[in-house]
């Protein structure tokens, strides 16, 4: 209870000072909406996954979150008018890459697990002004799921399976996660004046 605490009082604190130059931002309808979309997304990137790996194996689902992934977020993004992304301090993608905030706040994300918080929970939103926008952030933490998700980035990939993976991604270091460990981030934005 008390690293849940800690996550939320680090969450408002980052969103504060920002919400104070802004004026009052109503954070729990837009972290509300993010989370749909998560979900939304989710659904959807998990069924593609799914069918590819039924039908075409481990190395048919390479294909999925090479080509299908990105397709899906934009889909979601245009659906629901959200700049709509996943990053991670190690890449599989490198499209992917975090920003500066970004950044800080997975090594947050990662130190808070390794202190016992659970990453199913971990979350930050942020209200940005500049050049007369205000634009709400929020990240929410995701957790290496033991399937299928440790298939290709876990810690036991097969080894014709990561040949595959690094001729698609040569500079991939997405892998040897373990089960629960934080494997990246949903980042999701959207423009709030």
């Amino acid at each position: 209870m008390k690293k849940l605490i800690v996550a939320v009082l680090a969450s408002s604190a980052l969103a504060a000072p920002a919400a104070a130059e802004t004026g009052k931002v109503d954070t729990e309808a837009y972290v509300a909406e993010a989370n749909a979309i998560i979900k939304d997304f989710m659904t959807n990137l998990k069924g593609e996954l799914k069918r590819a790996l039924k039908n075409e194996g481990p190395v048919g689902a390479i294909g999925v979150c090479q080509e299908a992934a990105p397709a899906v977020t934009r889909d979601v993004a245009a659906k629901h008018d959200w700049d709509v992304g996943r990053t991670a301090l190690r890449l599989r993608n490198q499209d992917n890459a975090p920003d500066e905030w970004e950044r800080k706040v997975l090594e947050d994300f990662i130190a808070q697990r390794e202190e016992g918080a659970d990453p199913k929970t971990l979350s930050v939103t942020k209200v940005v002004s500049s050049d007369g926008e205000t634009t709400f952030r929020y990240m929410k933490a995701i957790p290496l799921a033991e399937k299928p998700c440790a298939t290709c980035h876990g810690t036991n990939v097969d080894p014709d399976l990561r040949a595959e993976i690094l001729k698609r991604y040569p500079q991939d270091e997405a892998v040897g996660f373990e089960a629960g460990e934080i494997r990246g981030a949903f980042t999701l934005s959207r423009k709030i004046n």
